[in-house]
């Protein structure tokens, strides 16, 4: 792999777009518009429910896929072969996403919400969403390699289509019950989740690798990434912030009504973040991975993809309920977090020797 350049000196918020930079003032505008809508319009939620996709209303399924399908739209799905080759940090990653911090997050959401079944089911919803969104822009603040990035989003995106159904019975039902502890309520089903995630996921994964087969094989790759990406990559947010504006319109009662509630989930998803990528970064660093390969398996360890833990709320268990709500909440802490987590990350470059971007056999 060819060696990442080594960062220049400007601020991390300098360096983010003005959209990103201010995501978090976003989505909080966009709850306080969402409140202020569900106020004025009460019979909102009776409108959005006349017509479903996969059991979630148009106006709001049309939110997720906008806001999924840019994200997906940038991986680059034909270089998975270098990376695959780096067996120790394709393994090491597939360990943490998929086995760590999913247990990792039901043992918080047990801990801090075992009084509030909606919220922790929630939360174990957001664990098992891997990120594939915004640890792009995590990743490069951070001067972590973008290859390997590109192709762990890739194969966190594929994973999930394929087992996040199967992950969430394990996490829901079937490990609860073995420990003794209640299982969620007789309205989930693998099926459901299942759906939500081949349509929600699945249509843009599909859309996105379409459209980079193709735009490259038309226009080329600096066409593609240089000038078409930076048209569609707003939408993204575009797409999350009409959804958070929908939710919370919905919303509003529980959450004006029930404020600690949103604090009671904001403090394990603020340990899960940071735990994850400490754990990311000490186990890159004992393996000798590297800077740039260490903070990218920190980064999309840390990271989730809370589209995909919102859509699946939503469907599953529709759009008033405590699930979406726990998703929705994912973004707000997540985003500011992983921004002071990018500083950590550049601070620890001094504790790796000079990176090496030889693959590991």
């Amino acid at each position: 792999m060819t060696p990442t350049t080594a960062p220049d000196t400007a601020p991390v918020s300098v360096k983010l777009s003005f959209l990103d930079r201010y995501l978090a003032l976003w989505i909080l505008l966009a709850m306080g518009v969402g409140l202020g809508l569900g106020r004025i319009f009460p019979q909102l939620g009776a409108l959005l429910d006349r017509f479903t996709i996969a059991g979630v209303s148009v106006p709001i399924a049309i939110g997720l896929l906008v806001m999924m399908y840019p994200v997906l739209a940038k991986v680059r799905y034909n270089e998975t072969g270098r990376v695959l080759a780096d067996k120790k940090l394709m393994i090491t990653s597939l360990v943490i996403n998929w086995l760590l911090a999913p247990a990792f997050m039901f043992v918080l959401a047990w801990v801090f919400l075992a009084d509030l079944p909606e919220y922790r089911t929630g939360l174990i919803i957001v664990g098992l969403a891997r990120c594939i969104a915004m640890v792009f822009i995590w990743n490069d603040l951070a001067c972590g390699d973008r290859e390997a990035a590109a192709v762990l989003v890739a194969i966190n995106s594929v994973f999930q289509v394929v087992a996040f159904g199967a992950l969430g019975w394990f996490y829901l039902q079937l490990l609860p019950s073995w420990l003794g502890l209640e299982t969620t309520s007789a309205e989930f089903s693998i099926a459901a989740i299942t759906l939500s995630v081949l349509v929600f996921l699945g249509i843009p994964l599909l859309a996105g690798f379409l459209t980079r087969t193709f735009g490259e094989k038309v226009k080329g790759r600096d066409w593609y990434e240089n000038k078409f990406l930076p048209k569609i990559g707003p939408w993204a947010l575009y797409g999350l912030l009409f959804t958070i504006v929908l939710l919370f319109a919905l919303q509003g009662d529980n959450i004006i009504s029930k404020p600690l509630d949103v604090v009671r989930m904001a403090i394990p998803l603020l340990i899960y973040f940071v735990v994850v990528f400490g754990a990311g970064m000490l186990i890159g660093h004992a393996l000798k991975l590297g800077y740039p390969r260490t903070t990218t398996l920190a980064f999309t360890a840390a990271g989730n993809n809370f589209e995909l833990a919102i859509a699946v709320a939503i469907a599953t268990f529709g759009a008033t309920s405590g699930q979406a709500l726990a998703g929705v909440v994912g973004p707000l802490i997540e985003v500011p977090i992983l921004i002071a987590l990018v500083y950590v990350a550049l601070w620890a470059r001094k504790f790796f020797p000079t990176a090496s971007t030889t693959i590991s056999s």
